[in-house]
């Protein structure tokens, strides 16, 4: 009898139960459309901090850079002239740590060793700046801007100047990065953003090896290929691989192993940054106060402390869609429950003389709530299927418009705070922040759809309530009133 009368109400009073069923659809609609542009701009902005953080990576440890200024910053080269005073060909290179202090290679140890970290690695930043050409006698200084961060490709700061005193000089100066990076543990580290497109990495077992893996930008710069020779500082490597990266700028030029960067910088058994993995993200934070409690003097980033640092267009959309798109949603959804209920207490009161004779003929007040709450459920149900329904097509319509949005990273950040501490693309890039296109897309997950179908039936409970409440108040004597 309950199915019976259900099927027959709704179909006598189709208009009023599609007009409950657009509120509910609207608002349902909505949060789907606000939560699948949320988890957009979520996968946007993992993808912006890909750019400067190795996927797999938690957290990294660094330690501030000497202050701007300072010797150790400050490379200088000295080219005398040949003894009868002509010139000569000469060449030199400096290979200088970037961006950050040294630690030493046993801080990655006590790192990996503290509760919460499934695996870390140390990797070496460097910056090598080769000079070369014809000097006549006198002695060649590198000047004030050579610091000894923020050079190479897409670096911050212009290439070194110099000067030559006591004579001329007919010379070029070059700078490129070089990151040393540890071989065993390859799912960690710089290298872990960018992808193999030619060549391969590097193995295991070439912990020591002259090979190097060069950035595909790089690489087109220098028309460097697989199998091609770089010689750093006197040292020749074989070019093994070609990596592209995924999303922004590379860490580095050229990736060699973590000794022969060691090697090259005189700094044996040292490293610039540590990049960790914890073994369960709702420990991150935990992790984090532990490594600062146990080495001391460290700067620890996160992924969520990098993430305060994007600006630009993915940041204002991210906190519309957080702050005013949530707030919307929820005034809409409660607007819809609302309307929902009063229409449904109003089409029961235009119900008076049905109920009330039913009440005459012995149903209970307990079997007409039911069935008022019963019919209320199910234009819960259909303002939900016509909500995912909207949800759905305005999802897609945002994917298939795919907007582009920027990101500014690393605005306001510096190498000497360590706040992008050895994230991909930070050592030696950081000063002057770089801007990202990221395409938005409104994925729809299944915990959404369950959201949407659990909001339905809010809904239609809602509107019950109202509908079954003003139902329980009926009494036989209002049909016949009604009558008369």
């Amino acid at each position: 009898m309950f199915f019976t009368y259900l099927r027959r109400e709704l179909r006598r009073r189709r208009k009023a139960a599609l007009v409950v069923a657009s509120g509910l659809a609207l608002g349902i609609a909505l949060v789907i459309v606000v939560s699948s542009v949320s988890a957009g701009m979520g996968r946007a902005q993992d993808k912006a901090l890909q750019s400067l953080y190795g996927l797999g990576t938690d957290m990294t440890v660094t330690k501030a850079a000497a202050p701007a200024g300072s010797d150790a910053q400050r490379p200088r080269f000295r080219f005398d002239a040949q003894d009868d005073g002509t010139g000569g060909e000469q060449n030199s290179d400096r290979v200088m740590v970037r961006g950050f202090q040294t630690l030493a290679g046993s801080t990655v140890g006590r790192v990996g060793a503290q509760s919460g970290v499934a695996d870390a690695v140390g990797g070496l930043s460097l910056e090598v700046v080769k000079v070369s050409g014809a000097f006549t006698r006198g002695r060649f200084e590198q000047g004030e801007g050579g610091g000894g961060q923020g050079f190479g490709r897409g670096g911050a700061q212009p290439s070194p100047q110099g000067r030559v005193e006591g004579g001329g000089a007919d010379f070029d100066v070059n700078n490129y990065s070089v990151y040393g990076t540890d071989v065993t543990k390859p799912g960690l580290g710089p290298l872990t953003s960018s992808k193999i497109t030619s060549g391969r990495s590097f193995t295991r077992s070439e912990t020591d090896a002259r090979v190097a893996v060069a950035d595909a930008a790089y690489a087109k710069e220098k028309k460097l290929k697989t199998g091609s020779t770089v010689t750093v500082k006197g040292t020749k490597f074989k070019v093994v691989g070609i990596a592209t990266a995924d999303s922004g700028d590379a860490a580095a030029d050229l990736y060699v192993p973590l000794k022969q960067a060691q090697t090259l910088a005189g700094a044996r058994d040292k490293v610039t940054t540590i990049y960790v993995k914890a073994t369960d993200s709702q420990r991150i934070g935990s992790v984090k106060s532990e490594i600062q409690k146990d080495v001391p003097g460290t700067t620890v980033t996160t992924s969520a402390d990098l993430a305060g640092t994007v600006s630009g267009s993915l940041s204002t959309a991210s906190s519309l869609a957080a702050g005013v798109g949530t707030w919307l949603s929820i005034v809409v959804l409660a607007a819809a429950f609302l309307v929902a209920g009063l229409l449904t207490s109003s089409a029961v009161s235009r119900r008076v003389r049905e109920f009330g004779t039913l009440k005459a003929l012995g149903w209970k007040s307990g079997r007409v709530t039911r069935q008022v709450v019963g019919e209320a459920v199910v234009n819960g149900l259909v303002g939900g299927a016509l909500g995912i329904a909207l949800g759905l097509a305005g999802a897609y319509a945002v994917t298939a418009v795919s907007p582009t949005l920027q990101a500014q990273l690393g605005g306001g950040g510096g190498a000497g705070g360590g706040g992008f501490g050895g994230f991909r693309g930070g050592p030696g890039r950081e000063a002057a922040g770089k801007t990202l296109d990221v395409v938005l897309t409104a994925p729809v997950s299944l915990t959404t759809i369950a959201l949407a179908v659990a909001l339905a039936v809010t809904g239609g409970l809602v509107a019950g309530a109202f509908g079954g409440w003003r139902a329980s108040r009926l009494r036989p004597a209002d049909a016949l009133r009604r009558v008369e």
